[in-house]
């Protein structure tokens, strides 16, 4: 893979990462933990993570003491199978980690405002800044809901962002949603990118190259915070 200024730990399959990445995570919250008491864990949603939340949550670890929240959600009912918060509850929510506070960041069943100022008001009772964001990335090289060209991504990939959460319109003309911002994500003590596949590491060998972040989102990550990124990579 491309050379960069992070970290890249390549792994055969996506078993072996989610294994490996499970150890480290959980190294990470219970460092969190012995130190300020409680540690945050904010995780993203889709079909790559699901193996790495089945091991992380049989993980020894006070759980008791983690909060974990989202990094994006789509607005819409918690039963949903495009729920990101359903995603969690089924896979990193169970067993040992069934003590987690879980902060979901949607609630359907309100109006946008009010779903939005309830997010924002959840969010701001974290112990900021989280010890560990752990994001994904699309096709399009957009990662959280942070979309290519989207009228909201200046003020959501900002660091000093006003605001915690953004709402943010589905390029897709699906669900709209709501995302953390570059406040949240960006000042993270640790980030993890969890890539699967060849395609994907096109597309974030892509993303390593010169040019315009509002064209591939995910470069705000790699060229915000490389001091604290690590990517995790299945090359199958």
């Amino acid at each position: 893979m491309t050379d960069s200024k992070f970290p890249i730990c390549e792994f055969a399959d996506g078993p072996l990462l989610a294994q490996a990445f499970a150890d480290w995570t959980a190294a990470l919250l219970a460092a969190g933990v012995a130190a300020r008491g409680l540690a945050l864990l904010v995780v993203s949603g889709g079909l790559t993570p699901k193996l790495y939340f089945e091991a992380l949550s049989r993980r020894d670890l006070d759980w008791s003491r983690v909060a974990v929240t989202l990094a994006d959600e789509r607005r819409v009912p918690d039963d949903s199978p495009r729920s990101n918060a359903r995603l969690v509850r089924e896979t990193l929510l169970q067993g040992k980690a069934a003590k987690a506070q879980f902060v979901p960041l949607a609630d359907s069943r309100l109006t946008p405002e009010h779903e939005y100022s309830n997010a924002a008001a959840r969010i701001a009772q974290l112990p900021m800044p989280a010890d560990l964001v752990v994001l994904g990335m699309g096709d399009d090289g957009h990662t959280a809901s942070w979309f290519p060209h989207s009228p909201a991504l200046s003020e959501a990939i900002d660091p000093a962002a006003r605001a915690l959460v953004a709402a943010a319109p589905a390029p897709d003309g699906l669900e709209p949603r709501l995302t953390l911002t570059g406040r949240a994500l960006l000042r993270a003590r640790k980030i993890a990118l969890q890539i699967e596949g060849p395609k994907k590491a096109e597309v974030f060998a892509r993303a390593l190259e010169d040019g315009p972040v509002e064209e591939m989102p995910i470069r705000a990550v790699l060229r915000g915070a490389p001091d604290r990124l690590k990517v995790f990579h299945a090359t199958a």
